[in-house]
């Protein structure tokens, strides 16, 4: 391995594919960077380098992050519901149930 070299994952997770691969990339290369050169946009065109969010081992991190040694780049997919709203949502059948079954008297 060279001095100039370094190796690092790329991941990105679809409901029905995942992709993990392990490549050697040059040093001082920025997460942007090496999703560009993973290859994963051309076959993934939905992956959006400017409004995409991105992570190392599952913390959100810039697109133009310097990676180390045994990095993992964690391409993440928009969310296609609202944990907030979900739960929201949840909260409020939970409260009506609970109204229901507080007309019943001991």
């Amino acid at each position: 391995m060279s001095e100039n070299k370094i190796k690092i994952e790329v991941v990105y997770a679809l409901p029905h594919e995942q992709i993990l691969l392990k490549m050697d990339v040059p040093a001082q290369t920025t997460l942007a960077e090496a999703v560009k050169l993973s290859g994963l946009k051309d076959k993934f065109p939905e992956i959006d380098l400017e409004k995409g969010k991105f992570g190392l081992y599952g913390k959100l991190s810039k697109a133009d992050v310097v990676l180390r040694e045994k990095d993992r780049v964690e391409i993440y997919r928009p969310l296609i519901a609202d944990p907030k709203e979900v739960r929201k949502k949840r909260a409020e059948e939970g409260k009506v149930m609970k109204k229901g079954g507080g007309d019943i008297a001991a």
